[in-house]
This record gives structure tokens, sequence and C-alpha cells, in this order.
């Protein structure tokens, strides 16, 4: 039976309700999976700093060096979901049996392709993992750091390749539509991690005693466990089990190529995302350690509130990837206004709390005793109030060209708005008008603000051109391999 997407109610605050909800179905459980994973790294944190200054020094270094190759890692398969999407959507909507099987065989054959991207990705970042332990020490960073760092580098590398598997697993689940065993999932990869932390640092009931590399050994195992779990989740699923192919040495060149094509930029825009914010702390620094705590303080705000964007990202990504394989232009034009507006009731709420109760807000991060750095921080989250809206525009910006598989688009207008803009914009306001860490601030939301404007505008252009007609990155099938 041929499925047809549902049409919306007249009205248009009706069909904004109708889309809100329809996008809150996916984004929800995809942002609250996003929190949980945030967790996971604070919970290591956690363990770092009961064990000493040193050992959450060498732990910092290690986690980031980890995390920028794992978020570009993330990168790199995260086109999939996308992909399944559209594919599912024209099996859904396909009239005969060997249409319907032409499009199973194509999602078949994209999480082939999509393990096999994982398991190169995760490789080529185990090690560079491994070679930047040994390089990290040429940065001037304190010798004893450094040699405490490589041993946990050393444990955290082999977990890169599990973690990608199951990222690579959810895009496709996610792609489908069923995401809901993910939050189960990563909830108790927490409590996993927490118990695997502490047990092999400490050497507690049956584990041996590892110290610090023991984070590197938890954390490796968690992302094992949480792949199988997905996996076996999966396989009970009756509508995922037919379509889940493990087997990645029967993935084909070409199909290879196409998500690696895809998935690039992706990584490529991740990994400019994450160093310009670290550019930016390093200029924030410039004034001072208070400015600098302040701005930690004030980021890591603005980062948890990011990963409700996130959901909404992945999900408006998806829902534009299935309306354009069914044909559904209208549905891809109003998904930029549903996801925009779900975003702006989130951080309204959010900023007036930052504006109304800011010594709540930073009391997790800052001693109330440190007035200098509160009052910057409290000034700084003035500016987050609004600059927290760009923030998961932008990202949202993201989504939606991917859903168009412009990929590269996307690469390119971050590039422009984040290093060409919000940088400069960054270091003039700071310096030149004087303005100090709220200065920095300014010229971030100045460097998201132009971000945002420029992904909206190109995904409206995009989108015209496909209304009008196929353009190139336009969805295609990617079933380039046949099985025997």
């Amino acid at each position: 039976m041929t499925r047809t997407p549902a049409t919306p109610p007249t009205g248009a605050w009706r069909t904004l309700r109708h889309d809100s909800r329809a996008l809150a179905t996916l984004a929800v459980p995809l942002a609250l999976t996003q929190l949980a994973q945030v967790a996971l790294t604070t919970t290591d944190t956690v363990v770092m700093g009961l064990m000493g200054a040193e050992a959450l020094a060498a732990g910092g270094l290690a986690l980031v060096i980890f995390n920028q190759l794992r978020t570009m890692g993330v990168g790199m398969v995260t086109a999939v979901g996308n992909q399944v999407a559209a594919a599912a959507a024209r099996a859904e909507s396909a009239g005969t049996d060997a249409a319907r099987e032409e499009a199973g065989e194509e999602v078949r054959a994209l999480v082939r392709a999509s393990l096999a991207l994982a398991t190169l990705a995760g490789g080529a970042g185990a090690v560079a993992m491994v070679l930047l332990g040994h390089l990290v020490g040429l940065l001037g960073q304190d010798a004893h750091v450094v040699a405490a760092a490589r041993p946990l580098l050393h444990a955290l590398a082999p977990g890169l390749v599990p973690c990608l598997w199951f990222q690579a697993v959810r895009q496709f689940t996610v792609g489908m539509r069923r995401p809901r065993a993910l939050l189960r999932i990563t909830l108790a990869s927490v409590v996993a991690n927490a118990a695997l932390d502490w047990g092999l640092v400490h050497g507690t009931w049956i584990l041996p005693e590892l110290g610090l590399p023991g984070i590197g050994v938890a954390t490796s195992l968690v992302h094992l466990l949480s792949f199988l779990a997905l996996y076996a989740s999966a396989r009970r699923d009756e509508r995922l089990a037919p379509l889940l192919d493990l087997r990645a040495w029967r993935t084909r060149a070409a199909t290879l190529r196409r998500l690696t094509a895809l998935g690039t930029p992706i990584a490529a825009t991740y990994g400019s995302e994450a160093g310009f914010f670290l550019v930016v702390a390093l200029v924030a620094g410039t004034f001072g350690e208070a400015a600098l705590a302040a701005h930690t303080a004030v980021n890591s705000c603005v980062y948890v509130v990011l990963q409700v964007a996130v959901g909404l990202s992945h999900a408006a990504s998806l829902h534009v990837s299935r309306a354009l394989a069914l044909g559904a232009t209208d549905s891809a034009r109003r998904v930029r206004t549903t996801a925009l507006a779900c975003a702006a009731a989130v951080t309204a709420v959010v900023g007036a709390v930052y504006v109304l109760a800011p010594g709540l807000v930073l009391r997790p991060f800052l001693d109330p005793a440190e007035h200098t750095a509160t009052a910057v921080a409290t000034d700084l989250l003035l500016v987050a109030a609004v600059l927290q809206f760009f923030d998961c525009a932008q990202n949202i910006g993201v989504g939606l060209l991917r859903g168009l598989d412009d990929t590269r688009g996307g690469f390119h207008v971050t590039l422009v708005g984040y290093w060409l803009v919000g940088l400069p914009a960054a270091w003039l306001f700071a310096r030149r008008a004087d303005l100090g860490p709220t200065g920095v601030w300014l010229g971030l939301l100045t460097g998201l603000a132009a971000t945002a404007l420029l992904l909206l505008r190109r995904y409206g252009r995009g989108l015209a051109r496909r209304a009008a007609g196929p353009f190139p990155g336009a969805h295609g099938s990617v079933v380039t391999e046949h099985t025997e």
C-alpha cells in the first residue's frame, strides 16, 4: 500500500502547530540523546578532577584531542541519515514491489557503506590520536602533563572505531524514523561509564587499578557496548532488521565515494566550528584569568542549549530529505520556519532566565566569591541571551542544506561567517572598541548571525532551484552495487 505525506491543516497557526509536533517527534529524543552524550564527557571530567589538578590537566588535554577527532569522524557519517531518509521515503511511496525492493536495497547499500566509512575514519582518527600524543609536547605544554596524557590517548584511541560504528547505525535508525532506543542506550551508557571510570581508576570490585588510563579504557568499552546494544535493538525491530546489513566488505567503491564526498565537508565544518570557538576562547583569555573563566562558564551554558538545536537540525534535515524524495517542496520550505520558530521559543525562555536570574545560572560554574569573573559572566549572559538564537539558527541552516545534499555549500558559508566575519569582529569589538570580553562575545554574535543568514538564504535559493528542476547535488540513488 502506497503511503503519502500527511496533508497539514489549513491556517498559518494550525499549520505551524502541526509541523512543530511532527518535527518534535524526532527532534526531542535526538536532543535528549545529545544531552546524555554530553554527560559522558562530564562524568570523565569529574572523575579526573577527583584525582587531582595534574590528572585533570592531562585528562583535559587528552579529551580535547579525542573530542576533536571524534566530532570530525561523526561528521563523516552524518549525511547517511539523510540518504536513508530519502531512500525510505521512496520505498514507502513506491507503487510496485520491484520499486520497493530497489529502494530497500538502496538502504542496505547505505548501511554497508556507512560502516565501511566509519571503520576507515575511526582507524585514521585512532592513528592520528596516537601521533598527536607524541607531537603535542612540541606545542609548549608542560612535559609532566603530556607524559600523563599520552597513555590516556592510547587507551581512548581503540574506542573511536566502535564509537563511529554506533554513529553509523544511529544515522540508519534516525533516517528510518526509529530513534526511540537511542535515548535509553545513551542513558545506560552514562551509568556504565561512571561505574567503569571509578572501578578501573581505583581497582574496585574485580577490576584492575589502572589510574588515569582507566578512564580511556572505560570510554572505549562503553563505546563498544553502546554499539552492540544499538545493533541488538535494531535487530529486534521488524522494520529495521531486514535492512540492517553489516557486511561492510561488500561495499562498492562508488557508494563509498559518494558518502565520503558528502561527509568530508560536514567533518570539515565541524572541525572549523570547533577551531573557531577555540580561537575565540584564546582571544578572551588575553583579558586575564577572570575573563577566561567567565567565557568558559557562559560558553558551557550556551553549549547545553545548543544540544536542542542539534536535535532540531537533524530532525529538520531528515524532514527535508524525505519531503524532496516525495516531491513535497512546500513541506521542505515550511520546515525552515518551523525549526526556527521552535528554536526561538526555547532560546527566548532560556534567555529570560539568563537576564532575570544570572546568579542561579552561573552558580554551578563559578564560585560567587569570584566577584570579578561573576561580574564579567553576568554581562556575557546578556549577549548570550541573543547569541544563542543565532547559534541555533546556523546549526539548523547547516542541517537544512544537508537535506539538499549541499554539504560543500554549508562548509563554505561557515568559513566566511566564522573566520572572515566573526573572528575579526571579535577582535575589533574587544580591542578597538575597548569592550573587552563583552566585545569578544559581540563579535561572536556577529559571526554566528552572519553565518545563519547566509545559510538560510542559500537554502531558500537551493530549494527554489530544486522546485524548478533537478540541480547538481540533488538526491539520487546510491545503489551502485549488486548482490548475488
